[in-house]
């Protein structure tokens, strides 16, 4: 089957996607569902059949949204082909002049075996991102090389050219010389500790650069880690886990923060003040054009209370435009919350911290993506990197 729908939906669908097969009370679900990081612009790529009639049905559409709605950008769709079967007599075809609907005697068990399908598989595939992204850096490193195989040089922009950047002027070899003066942002030496740590599917770090990106060695490859989409994605898993627990401690702050705004953004805030507390936010009115924050969730341990508070008004503001549902709404805060309290991109981290966030991700359902639905972290194997090298 999996070699069949390759032929039809191309060889990548293959890689990228997961077996699913499940079933409830008298209705059976199996097929293949993408992983969420290989999307795409429209619903095209989605194929449903019941009983082995193709349908467009908008309770399946619905279930799907459901299903990803953790792991997928706006205004982008999963590829996935679906088969339902179940009794001719629990579901009615002739509700379509096409027959491109169907009705279902009892909808809610179908919604529910999807969706619980769908997100089982998705969790299960724990920290996986799509296997594309290596053929992609394959190809963007390719592109970058000129015809004679070296690299186009960077011509500096107008406004930062001076003489003494200049390769004619005469200190400018004794300037490049001083490059051996660049210190990576983690020791490269790191892997002397635990070099058995390569057996993890995300490998043992070996360094930071541009105090950025994270590289792992693996068996077989390595690994290059964005440090902040990927804490990103564990501080939004952990945020859920306590929201439905009912367990988001809160912490006082010892000087509360007042944040200044425009009235209508204050005005946003103040109407959410029930939903934000249920996020350990606590929001009071201060005057025209200002508001309090009393307490943050303990979880976040450093804020910016201002930037957090402006981009809760802009995302709530968003959300009144769209008419988002009310568990959408919920999902957009915890991921505001989690986008402030992730490591940033520039923040030189320690061995024993890249370490442990790789551990984390591996632990984390979806964590190869971020809460934006771009990919966490691309692999390259080791036969990946010799055909850069033209070695294969």
């Amino acid at each position: 089957m999996l070699q069949r729908l390759t032929q039809v939906l191309g060889k990548e669908f293959r890689a990228n996607a997961l077996p699913l097969d499940a079933a409830r009370e008298r209705v059976r679900l199996h097929g293949f569902a993408g992983l969420p990081t290989w999307h795409r612009a429209n619903a095209s790529a989605q194929y449903l059949f019941v009983n082995g009639r193709p349908v467009r049905d908008k309770l399946f559409a619905g279930a799907i949204r459901a299903a990803y709605i953790d792991h997928m950008p706006a205004g982008r769709y999963p590829a996935l082909v679906l088969f339902v079967a179940c009794d001719p007599g629990e579901v009615d075809v002739n509700v379509h002049p096409a027959k491109a609907e169907v009705r279902f005697r009892d909808s809610g068990l179908v919604r529910g075996l999807l969706i619980g399908a769908l997100k089982q598989t998705l969790a299960a595939a724990l920290h996986l991102a799509t296997p594309s992204g290596a053929a992609a850096t394959i190809e963007v490193v390719t592109r970058r090389q000129g015809m004679n195989g070296a690299w186009p040089r960077a011509r500096p922009h107008a406004a930062e050219w001076s003489p003494d950047r200049s390769p004619a002027n005469p200190g400018f070899a004794e300037e490049q010389a001083r490059f051996e003066e660049f210190a990576p942002g983690a020791d490269a030496r790191a892997h002397a500790g635990e070099p058995e740590t390569c057996a993890a599917p995300l490998g043992a770090a070996r360094a930071q650069v541009h105090e950025t990106y994270i590289i792992a060695q693996t068996q077989d490859g390595i690994v290059i880690v964005d440090q902040h989409a990927a804490h990103e994605r564990l501080v939004y898993e952990r945020l859920k886990a306590a929201r439905a627990q009912e367990a988001i401690e809160r912490q006082p702050l010892l000087i509360p923060a007042v944040v200044d705004m425009d009235e209508a953004s204050v005005a946003r805030l103040i109407d959410a003040v029930p939903l934000l507390a249920e996020f350990g936010l606590a929001i009071e009115p201060f005057g025209p054009g200002a508001v309090l924050l009393r307490e943050q969730p303990s979880l976040l341990k450093s804020l910016d209370a201002g930037r957090l508070l402006r981009d809760l008004a802009d995302t709530l503001a968003e959300d009144d435009r769209t008419t988002v549902p009310l568990e959408r709404r919920l999902d957009h805060v915890l991921a505001t919350l989690a986008c402030h309290n992730s490591v940033r991109a520039g923040r030189r981290l320690l061995p024993e911290e890249m370490n442990a966030l790789l551990r984390e991700m591996e632990q984390t359902p979806g964590a190869g993506q971020c809460n934006h639905g771009r990919p966490t972290y691309i692999e390259l194997k080791l036969a990946d990197i010799e055909r850069l090298f033209g070695r294969r």
